[in-house]
């Protein structure tokens, strides 16, 4: 979360300013701009029809990559952590990047368990996996539905809101940081500086050293004083973290399991709200609110595009010489949309579970990570539908914004308004 920028890996490639693109004779995409906002998927689509299973792409500031859209190139890179490795010192463009980069938080980051290879990413995930198996289900939905109730409770008798700012980033904001051990005093300033840190404003800079002082001090505390919460657990493993180990895979926790959850929330709801039939069967008992949630990482994964592989050596791939210190970026996305394994999208993505949107292979996201997120995404809509059934949107489909982010898809507003509610949740 630091987005310090790393230094060289021993023996790595000395980057190549002038390379421009890494497909020679090849004009890359970018991958920024309207189109990667508003529609994505027909810049999937128009990429996959130019190159296949991976095309070259442009990131902000004109830095060049490969977008790996193939589901199966997808899993080959995902699988082989040797050829394509996460250590981000391997990247051979570092000296091409400005020091204001917008995306430098995906790539010069702390070394925390994702980063890591072999033995060491295997220790430091099995710390925190086993730390996060612990948390009790029944206690996570019933937190889960008090946050709930108590965010609603603000809203409820106006009779209009914005869930994405009023709910969905807030939900898992707040449920998430109490599991980990944050003290509730906290957890409303750091849900303000998490917000900033993910705005990328001048004011970002001061709320990452915020936000890091205070997981610092978490850390800190459970290593000198566990307790029965995720922090506490992973502090006391026997593996025997130091303090700033847990402080770098608790930051990674916090800075990315709410923002992804709260938009695979806001877009399960944005779906219900602007798809007469998606609603109808959801209201009518033909979907669980658990299948709705899988069609949506089918769909409209809230995780697009992961940065983060970096090749060790000169290869091949999808019929593209692959150089080493390329970087590569799993395109979730796309992959999920692949008419190779979903020639039927709508039909096959009913009950199917295979999709790419928590990653693949040993590095996706720890288990069980997945099932946690999808107990605060699907309580966080019960609830919400239990309190206010009549919710409908406030402006037309067409007005609704997406974020401005390669990584991320979700809304910046989703304007609703319903009959004002004056019953206080449980």
């Amino acid at each position: 979360m630091t987005g310090t920028r790393p230094a060289a890996a021993e023996g790595g490639r000395s980057p190549d300013p002038a390379r421009s693109c890494p497909a020679e004779g090849r004009r890359a995409m970018p991958l920024h701009g309207p189109r990667m906002q508003q529609a994505p998927a027909g810049l999937y689509q128009e990429m996959r029809e130019q190159f296949g299973g991976i095309a070259p792409v442009e990131l902000d500031g004109g830095v060049p990559a490969w977008l790996v859209l193939g589901y199966h190139e997808i899993q080959q890179v995902a699988a082989n952590g040797e050829l394509f490795a996460r250590d981000p010192r391997l990247w051979s463009g570092w000296e091409t990047v400005p020091e204001d980069w917008g995306l430098m938080s995906y790539v010069g980051r702390v070394r925390s368990v994702g980063l890591l290879e072999g033995a060491e990413h295997r220790r430091r995930a099995r710390v925190l996996g086993e730390a996060m198996d612990q948390v009790d289900r029944f206690e996570l939905q019933r937190l889960c539905e008090q946050v709930a109730d108590r965010l609603i409770d603000e809203f409820a008798a106006t009779g209009s809101a914005d869930l994405i700012a009023q709910y969905t980033h807030r939900l898992p904001m707040r449920v998430i940081a109490e599991v980990l051990g944050v003290p509730p005093a906290d957890i409303p300033d750091l849900e303000r500086d998490l917000g900033l840190l993910l705005e990328m404003t001048e004011e970002s800079y001061a709320a990452l050293e915020r936000f890091v002082a205070r997981i610092r001090q978490l850390a800190r505390d459970r290593i000198a004083e566990p307790r029965d919460d995720v922090a506490g657990r992973m502090g006391a493993h026997e593996e025997g973290l130091n303090e700033q180990e847990l402080a770098d895979d608790l930051s990674t926790v916090l800075g990315t399991a709410p923002p992804t959850t709260g938009h695979w929330i806001g877009n399960a709801l944005r779906l219900m709200l602007t798809d007469p039939d998606f609603a109808a069967s959801l209201g009518e008992g033909r979907r669980s609110t658990t299948k709705v949630l899988g069609e949506v990482l089918w769909e409209d994964t809230p995780t697009q595009n992961y940065i983060g592989r970096f090749a060790t050596r000169d290869t091949e791939l999808g019929g593209f010489r692959i150089s080493t210190g390329d970087m590569l970026i799993l395109g979730l996305a796309p992959g999920n949309s692949d008419p190779a394994v979903r020639p039927n999208s709508t039909a096959d993505a009913v009950g199917n579970s295979a999709f790419l949107s928590f990653g693949t292979s040993d590095r996706g996201c720890p288990q069980p990570a997945p099932e946690l997120a999808e107990i605060i995404a699907r309580t966080g809509i019960e609830v919400l539908l239990d309190r206010l059934p009549d919710l409908e949107l406030a402006v037309r489909p067409d007005e609704l914004v997406w974020e401005q982010s390669m990584y991320l898809r979700g809304l910046t507003a989703l304007p609703v308004r319903f009959n004002p509610s004056y019953l206080v949740g449980a």
